[in-house]
């Protein structure tokens, strides 16, 4: 079987001098049959087997007696390496468990072939049957990286086998990069990473991608009438911005707009985050850059679907001339908001976004995607994000995709019995509940959102417990994730295919 193209994933200067994974442009290696063992050229390689079949593959030993040595069970992501001749070396060979061959089985099992290869300068894959791009998705997905050090950047080849995969593994790239910018933008340090500088980063991105790009500066927020952005960054040296990214292909059916959280580090404000908690908050713009990196996608992934991108991005810091509890503000459109709690602020500038695009925009459908709230980390814990919809259908569209991407949601109530907890005695809402009556703070955010929708179809992806990792494991790194890429990529190419009337 021929080899396809392989990918090469070096980390590569980014802005201010920043080392970062990214994916370089692919190149031809020579062909070789998939079964051919040793590695040769290659330090490994890695072969598939599930549990009643063992692969057709030259051995030291047959590859059925190994596995049953073993007590291989063909378990997704289960590896056996054995060691081969190579020339004068040793090479090895993994025969790596794809489990029942779902897409999810095959992730798991692309990262832990991936992972097995770090270190190493090229690790040659024989492709399982089934889902390709999924595994590898999982693939390049474990390799990612991020690093700030002096030392020359390590890289590792990727080389891919199958009969006629190509065009799976070209789309399983561009999504997996999608997913690894959202992961560099909001690995950046703050230090580096202020709302002109994500605006910058947007832009750079996003040109000859078939999107146009529009930015707002705090003068002209303020002339617009952009009072929740403008009060969350007021207390900042940086000052906040508004991005405005369109997709609008020839052709398109229906306009969807997408919001995203960019606040690009939280203290809290006056209302301060204990220090352990401010720890991770470079990440709190993880909505955004899954917005951008999202509309960076869609072209080369033929998605034919009017798309609107805003990125609504402050800096919520603490000074003198931060917004205090009790301040009442005027989002965009004229509705007041009294802020009870300054830590409360991605809901400010979500709602000046998602009114902006009810008034202005006539969309079709709105979904936001933010790291809004500790509460759904508690409730949904490390594994699921939050869906809270205005529209059924959308609910299982997006649960569906995320199903299918590898992104899992639980749709979460929108319970208008707890639409009392924003009443406000000075004000038309207020930002927090105002007493200790109702409690699910996931909800009354969620409720809080949805009264800037206009009443349109709409959708909030809480991804404060997904949208940061603890540990290097499976598909992930430590750091952020870039949840909410999968799904909104699988989501839009779902939109853009005809339907069934």
């Amino acid at each position: 079987m021929p080899i396809s193209p392989h990918l090469l994933l070096p980390r590569v200067p980014y802005a201010h001098g920043l080392q970062v994974m990214s994916f370089a442009e692919t190149g031809n290696v020579p062909g070789q049959d998939a079964g051919d063992a040793p590695p040769g050229d290659a330090e490994l390689l890695a072969v598939p087997f599930d549990g009643d079949l063992a692969p057709d593959i030259d051995l030291p030993l047959p590859a059925a007696a190994l596995l049953a040595h073993h007590k291989a069970k063909g378990e997704a992501g289960e590896i056996v390496e054995v060691p081969v001749a190579s020339g004068d070396a040793v090479g090895r060979v993994l025969l790596y468990g794809v489990g029942d061959g779902s897409a999810t089985a095959l992730r798991k099992a692309g990262a832990a072939v991936a992972r097995r290869g770090k270190g190493r300068d090229t690790l040659r894959i024989v492709l399982p049957a089934g889902p390709v791009a999924a595994f590898v998705q999982g693939a390049l997905l474990a390799t990612y990286t991020f690093r700030i050090s002096s030392e020359k950047p390590s890289a590792v080849t990727l080389e891919f086998v199958g009969d006629e995969a190509e065009a799976e593994i070209a789309g399983a790239r561009v999504v997996a990069e999608a997913v690894a910018l959202a992961r560099d933008l909001a690995n950046t340090p703050a230090s580096v990473k202020s709302p002109a500088w994500l605006a910058e980063r947007a832009g750079e991105h996003l040109a000859g991608r078939d999107v146009t790009v529009r930015v707002w500066d705090e003068r002209e927020l303020a002339d617009e009438g952009f009072g929740g952005i403008l009060a969350v960054g007021q207390g900042a040296q940086s000052p906040p911005r508004l991005i405005r990214l369109d997709y609008a292909p020839e052709g398109a059916g229906g306009h969807v707009v997408l919001v995203g959280k960019g606040i690009t580090y939280d203290t809290g404000g006056i209302s301060l985050k204990p220090s352990s908690n401010m720890m991770f908050m470079k990440t709190d713009m993880a909505g955004g850059a899954v917005v951008i990196a999202v509309l960076g996608a869609l072209a080369e992934l033929g998605v034919r679907v009017r798309v609107t991108g805003l990125i609504a991005t402050a800096e919520n810091a603490f000074s003198g001339s931060a917004q205090r509890p009790s301040d009442v503000i005027t989002q965009y459109g004229g509705r007041t908001v009294e802020v009870l709690n300054t830590d409360a602020e991605g809901r400010l500038v979500l709602a000046d976004a998602l009114a902006y695009a009810d008034a202005e925009l006539d969309p079709d459908v709105m979904v936001d995607v933010a790291t809004l709230t500790g509460a759904i980390g508690i409730a949904l814990g490390k594994s699921l994000g939050a869906v809270f919809a205005s529209d059924d259908a959308l609910a299982e569209e997006l649960t569906a995709a995320g199903e299918t991407g590898g992104e899992p949601l639980w749709r979460m109530p929108l319970i208008d019995d707890y639409v009392p907890a924003l009443e406000s005695s000075v004000a038309d809402l207020a930002n927090i509940e105002t007493g200790t009556t109702y409690g699910a703070g996931s909800v009354t955010a969620a409720l809080f959102l949805r009264e800037f929708t206009g009443g349109r179809p709409w959708a909030h992806l809480d991804i404060a417990g997904v949208g940061r990792s603890g540990a290097d494991e499976g598909l992930l790194s430590k750091g952020a994730t870039g949840y909410g890429v999968r799904l909104l990529l699988e989501w839009l190419a779902g939109r853009s295919e005809p339907r069934e009337r």
